[in-house]
């Protein structure tokens, strides 16, 4: 498949993120224009800019998506659901929810279990996306776990990886995660994120995604990509050749 194919495949299912440390309004303001002008899925953003990107993205197609206990997954159930009603308030449709991976990783998967019901109900009609963070996870046995815990708790998506870790979205762990929602109910998603740079790396992802749930399959309802660095590859390899 040429670059400029999987180009076009990839561009309508991103996530277009910055989680930055130092973002800024303006650069939620660039954004958001570059989200509305490609067509991509989502935006990602800190909860404090969802009010802004909800604004600037009103009567187009492009989702507002944020982050919820964020990036370290910890226990505070009541901070997470309290979070989660303020982000949808001011006008998120979608919630990136970081797993309690380290109570999982502990054997207490039951406050993990707490964590993402809890939102589930919070989110009412929202998506809801479960972050494993599986590069913290690492072994192949809690990746499934985690998976199977997630979408058992009502996860609409799971999602790799905050970004925010050495290690982030890899293709074994896609994998295991395309096999946990197979073996759910095949219809809710995956979502790969965290050192997906090029146009080469969202055709292996997509490759996956083809192989173990079909050709078919890979749509924005199931199968995102959260990236700052993919959309300018993206634009570039569809620009038309000189």
């Amino acid at each position: 498949m040429t670059d400029a194919r999987i180009a076009r495949r990839a561009l309508p299912l991103l996530d277009l993120t910055d989680l930055s440390d130092a973002c800024t309004e303006a650069a939620i303001a660039a954004l958001c224009g570059a989200a509305r002008a490609s067509g991509v899925a989502a935006v990602c953003v800190w909860p404090r800019f969802v009010a802004q990107a909800a604004r600037a993205l009103s009567g187009s197609s492009v989702r507002v998506a944020t982050v919820i206990n964020f990036p370290g997954g910890g226990e505070d159930t009541m901070r997470a659901v309290a979070d989660t009603r303020e982000a949808l308030a001011d006008g998120a449709e979608e919630i990136d929810l970081v797993l309690p991976y380290h109570a999982l990783r502990d054997g207490r998967p039951e406050a993990a279990r707490a964590m993402v019901e809890a939102v589930r109900a919070a989110c009412g009609g929202a998506c809801l996306k479960v972050i494993l963070e599986t590069g913290l996870l690492e072994t192949p046995d809690l990746i499934a776990a985690a998976s199977r815990l997630a979408l058992a708790a009502g996860a609409d998506m799971i999602k790799t990886s905050t970004g925010k870790t050495a290690v982030s979205a890899t293709p074994e762990a896609a994998e295991i995660m395309l096999h946990a929602l197979k073996a759910a109910d095949g219809r809710r998603g995956l979502k790969v994120s965290g050192g997906i740079r090029t146009v080469a790396d969202a055709g292996l992802y997509l490759a996956i995604a083809d192989r173990i749930m079909g050709p078919d399959w890979a749509s924005p309802d199931t199968f995102r990509i959260g990236t700052s660095a993919l959309h300018a590859a993206i634009v570039t390899a569809l620009e038309p050749a000189p």
